[in-house]
């Protein structure tokens, strides 16, 4: 998700200043995706630079309050009405990784894959854990059940790879 739409589906909620956005944002992802304050303000003066924002009058501290504009409310209905393809993803680093060691013949992957099977299975019980505590409502509670099920997924997919290469040798 870019943190543009991310702000334009929070300023669709009502006119905000750049702090406002970063606090909610980060409670809307369960904290997941931390913003730095100037990323905001950069992000908001290319939105406002695109006409998809328009500066309001500043409140009581000095901060400027944003609101959406027409084709901000347009660009997000585009947003929210495009499916989210598996080519628009970084690429996976666990993936080159193990495939990396398998071409480097001289790696033992059986040790690669028992040590991230380890740390996934940490970041699991870590997530679990924060989704029991989760305050924020739905929407930090769907963005932690996805990095649990990525996790999940994560842990058969592993297992997966050991029985290739078992087959392999």
């Amino acid at each position: 998700m870019s943190i543009r739409q991310g702000l334009l589906a929070l300023l669709s909620r009502g006119p905000r200043h750049g702090y406002q956005l970063r606090v909610e944002f980060e409670a809307s992802t369960g904290a997941t995706w931390p913003l730095n304050i100037g990323q905001v303000y950069t992000t908001l003066s290319r939105m406002e630079r695109d006409g998809l924002v328009e500066p309001g009058e500043s409140d009581e501290q000095g901060r400027v309050v944003y609101t959406i504009t027409a084709a901000g409310l347009e660009e997000l209905a585009r947003w929210f009405s495009t499916p989210v393809v598996q080519s628009d993803r970084p690429r996976d680093e666990l993936v080159i990784k193990l495939a990396m060691a398998v071409a480097a013949k001289k790696v033992d992957v059986s040790e690669v894959i028992r040590k991230q099977r380890t740390a996934t299975m940490r970041a699991l019980q870590e997530l679990t854990r924060g989704k029991r505590a989760a305050t924020e409502g739905a929407a930090q509670r769907l963005v932690l059940d996805s990095m649990i099920f990525q996790a999940e997924a994560e842990q058969r997919w592993l297992d997966h790879c050991e029985a290739v290469l078992k087959e392999e040798r």
